[in-house]
């Protein structure tokens, strides 16, 4: 029962994330910059102590008495999620909802759920299973091979874009994606999933103020709500810095007081867009207290949110021009990632 409550979630999670996107398409008249960062307050400043003062009373104090080794080193891995959590808007710019998506939350998968395990060979830690207990154990051996058929799940998704690049004129491509640029594309998405994956590492870091919360007698469904809040700290500090820095190089300051743009239906989009995204972590957390941090939780929330950004991606026709053994391309290529989810879960079953 409770790995059916994980598992659903995730996927609500999963959701959540994959239709965060969304809401930023309705903000007109800003660059990206200012509605990026009026988006993340809500994500990273305002949302993650909402949480935590409602499902963890207290949560304030648990910090303070957090050592300060482990603040830092939380700060640390959101610092670096952060700037993985900046590219994934350019990754998206350049691809397109489905494959921007697919290229990198493949990675983010792929890297999330395996660098742990090797995390805990190199420092072995009670309870925690690293990269050799995998090898030496017939589950493990499977999620392994899930995880390897995610990587081909994202190289054939990789193929689709560089053939769409090749099939469509520049007036065809920025038709669905405007500023559509395979090149640019893939390397933003591949810094962005392998530097998207220490979010991962950060729950992992900020653990003990989890386990304080569950000592304390708080409901162990919320736990990590207070690891989010000093996570989060991380990814506000390199989004805003960058975001500032683009403000002024681009001189669109002025965008949050323009009275030529629909100032208030900005603001609101741009905050139902960082709120949904903090929902995706909020519900990640909850399914994540029923099966754990290991590589299975974390890919089952990434494909979920590839499933999600590619139906979307199918609903704006990003794909719509491109030839049949494109379409199909790409279509096997976001269901080699699924497969790969349903093998990670036969092997955590096991």
């Amino acid at each position: 029962m409770e790995s059916i409550l994980g598992v659903i979630f995730h996927s609500i999670g999963g959701f959540a994330s994959g239709s965060f996107y969304m809401p930023y398409k309705k903000v007109k008249g800003w660059s990206w910059e200012s509605y990026w960062i009026i988006g993340g307050l809500f994500s990273w400043l305002i949302m993650p102590p909402l949480a935590a003062w409602l499902t963890i009373p207290g949560f304030s104090e648990i910090i303070k008495a957090t050592s300060s080794d482990v603040i830092k080193l939380t700060i640390f891995f959101g610092l670096l999620w952060g700037i993985g959590g900046l590219t994934y808007g350019l990754g998206v710019r350049y691809l397109g909802m489905s494959l921007g998506n697919s290229v990198t939350l493949g990675f983010c998968s792929a890297f999330g759920s395996l660098l742990p395990a090797i995390f805990y060979a190199v420092y072995p830690t009670e309870g925690k299973v690293s990269i050799i207990d995998m090898i030496n154990s017939r589950s493990g051996q499977v999620v392994l091979l899930g995880i390897a058929v995610c990587l081909l799940g994202i190289f054939i998704c990789g193929k689709a874009g560089m053939m769409k690049e090749n099939e469509l004129s520049t007036e065809e491509k920025q038709k669905s994606v405007a500023e559509f640029n395979v090149g640019k594309g893939l390397v933003v998405a591949i810094i962005s999933g392998t530097l998207s994956a220490c979010f991962n590492f950060g729950i992992e870091a900020g653990k003990p103020m989890a386990d304080a919360a569950v000592a304390a007698g708080m409901n162990p469904l919320y736990q990590n709500n207070v690891i989010y809040v000093v996570l989060l700290w991380g990814g506000l500090t390199t989004n805003f810095i960058w975001c500032m820095i683009l403000n002024s190089r681009n001189k669109s300051f002025g965008d949050y007081l323009n009275p030529t743009t629909p100032l208030v239906k900005n603001y609101l989009f741009s905050a139902i867009a960082g709120t949904t995204w903090f929902l995706q972590f909020f519900f990640y957390g909850m399914g994540e207290s029923k099966l754990g941090n290991g590589a299975s939780s974390w890919i089952l929330h990434m494909a979920t949110i590839i499933l999600t950004a590619n139906l979307w991606g199918l609903y704006f026709k990003e794909w719509k021009a491109v030839s049949p053994r494109t379409f199909r391309t790409i279509v096997l290529g976001i269901l080699t990632m699924l497969v790969s989810v349903v093998i990670v879960g036969i092997g955590n079953s096991l």
